[in-house]
């Protein structure tokens, strides 16, 4: 069993030890994503973008982040497990098609902002 499906059947059985199921709908586990990611970002608001990396490697700081990327990541394969979405292939899917849309060539350019 590859390390994606471990962490996985780790989060089912969490969920299901507590008989949260009900509460997973596609819809709750999307805003919980969202939640999750309001809060890693609150961890870094007040920190100066020059001084982002070097607060991170802080130990007290680095498991606070580290806590709450986990947060998001839990959320978002609850998300993925719930719609049937193999979350590794999807990503290996959109990063073939952003390699098309942004290729290498050149200087590396931000994308597009969408109006």
């Amino acid at each position: 069993m590859d390390q994606y499906a471990r962490v996985l059947d780790d989060i089912r059985a969490f969920v299901r030890e507590r008989s949260w199921e009900p509460y997973h709908d596609p819809k709750n586990l999307a805003m919980a994503v969202a939640s999750e990611a309001g809060e890693l970002l609150a961890e870094l608001r007040w920190v100066p973008s020059h001084e982002a990396d070097e607060w991170c490697r802080d130990a007290e700081n680095h498991g606070r982040v580290a806590d709450e990327i986990a947060d998001v990541a839990i959320s978002l394969f609850m998300l993925a497990d719930r719609l049937h979405v193999d979350l590794p292939a999807a990503m290996h899917d959109k990063l073939a098609r952003i390699r098309v849309k942004y290729p290498p060539e050149g200087e590396a350019t931000p994308p597009e902002p969408r109006s």
